[in-house]
């Protein structure tokens, strides 16, 4: 039992809460060590600031790094969310830690002049600076017409400025960094959060280009959804849990970091034949009906929560999925299916039109495989349709959904508006929130 518990996802996500926090708060336990005496309560305060929001831009390193154990715990798109709200909170600590020593001391605006300031306060500069210039390009990319992958090389060089030159600001003033192990432990941080990069741009790419992949064939599926299927060469392929999703590298090096995450469609029982299902919705997957058989790919995962192995124990699945958020459910009834799994699972499936209905046929098939109901609802149902139609709403979903409502666990994959409406809708009936699992599609 205390093994069990040692090792649930709960206990291990908690533990990873409290070592970022802990690392969040070191500058604050490191003042308390040794602090300098006779200062101002407000320079103290504006410097335990600056010092938290410096080391949550260097934890920032690590939660894009892909750690598998932190990721299993979370899932990457709350990462990835979380990562993005974060920034803004160590922006404003980073922003508050200058305003307040210029108000209480405001001689220290002279240290603004780039000429005559002392090089400390010029590195405090040119890593705001770079801060800054890491917000804006990240919240108005498209709007400033920034390709993806230049931005994304800026954005790393940008990160690694500003926690640089913060570093070697706090090292240069002293009062707080003069101590040797406190600049030893500093410098950690540092050197821990360039690795990371290093390895997410170096390494990790590294390890890829000697497992690659063959594309084997392209398959037209309804709803203009076009089907990559990939086989590897030279290694056995990955195994994964069905509705993880993995990042791809399309007919060029993966060291060119322009990647894109899917959800795999196939079955998790096929490591040797792995199927991704992609809407044509951008340029990118515009293009993707045009790939040739042959072309190399580079997959980087599996990774995700949003996976019915994980609840075992669960007695039945609702999967609620609207338009192209089939994806991982197929690859969840497929997998099932080849498991010979005897639970009972529902499917509610939102679709615009009859013929836009993507694996239509196989979700047929599969009903002679599992024990498996399939409601569609259609937006704009043909004239002879006697199924549901309009939306999923509290209404719907209150006809096919068991009266015990915990005995499930709810899957939703869809657009983010119609998620917010299904999550809300299921509150209102009283499924338990711990019992509910959604999947985003834009991760980046």
């Amino acid at each position: 039992m205390k093994s069990l518990l040692m090792h649930s996802p709960i206990v291990v996500a908690a533990g990873w809460i409290g070592a970022y926090l802990f690392i969040t708060l070191l500058p604050l336990l490191i003042l308390l060590i040794y602090p300098p005496t006779g200062r101002d309560f407000w320079i103290e305060f504006s410097v335990a600031l600056g010092f938290i929001g410096l080391a949550m831009l260097a934890l920032q390193f690590a939660l894009t790094a892909r750690i598998n154990r932190i990721e299993s715990s979370y899932g990457v798109d709350i990462i990835l969310q979380f990562h993005r709200y974060i920034s803004l909170v160590a922006f404003t600590l980073i922003l508050i830690h200058p305003i307040i020593l210029f108000v209480v001391q405001p001689e220290t605006l002279q240290l603004l002049n780039f000429i005559t300031a002392p090089w400390r306060a010029r590195a405090a500069v040119l890593g705001t600076s770079a801060l800054i210039l890491l917000i804006v390009t990240t919240i108005w990319r498209k709007q400033l017409n920034i390709p993806y992958e230049p931005w994304r090389i800026s954005h790393g060089a940008f990160a690694v400025l500003a926690v640089g030159l913060g570093l070697a600001h706090g090292l240069g003033v002293g009062n707080y960094l003069g101590l040797f192990w406190k600049a030893v432990l500093w410098i950690a941080i540092a050197l821990t959060a360039f690795w990371l990069l290093i390895y997410v741009r170096l390494v990790k790419p590294w390890f890829m280009v000697k497992k690659p992949y063959l594309v084997e064939a392209v398959r037209p599926e309804r709803g203009d959804v076009w089907t990559l299927i990939l086989r590897p060469r030279g290694h056995e392929g990955f195994r994964f849990q069905p509705g993880q999703f993995a990042w791809i590298t399309l007919g060029i090096s993966p060291f060119r970091m322009r990647e894109h995450p899917f959800s795999m469609s196939s079955s998790g029982e096929n490591p040797e034949r792995i199927e991704f299902s992609i809407k044509a919705l951008g340029d990118f997957t515009q293009g993707i009906k045009d790939i040739e058989p042959g072309t190399k790919a580079f997959l980087d995962g599996p990774y995700g929560v949003f996976t019915t192995d994980r609840y075992e124990d669960t007695a039945a699945f609702v999967l609620i999925a609207g338009g192209i958020g089939i994806t991982p459910m197929i690859s969840m009834l497929f997998t099932q299916a080849q498991r010979q799994d005897e639970r009972p699972y529902v499917l509610i499936y939102a679709s615009k039109t009859w013929d836009d209905v993507t694996f239509r046929e196989e979700l047929e098939e599969l009903k002679t495989k599992l024990d498996l109901t399939v409601i569609h609802v259609l937006k704009d149902p043909p004239e002879d349709w006697s199924g549901e139609t309009g939306y999923v709403d509290q209404e719907l979903l209150e006809r096919y959904i068991p009266k015990r409502r915990g005995t499930r666990q709810y899957f939703i994959c869809a657009s983010p508006k119609m998620m917010d409406q299904v999550e809300a809708a299921l509150h209102q009936l009283e499924v338990p929130v711990t019992n509910i699992h959604m999947e985003h599609f834009n991760l980046v």
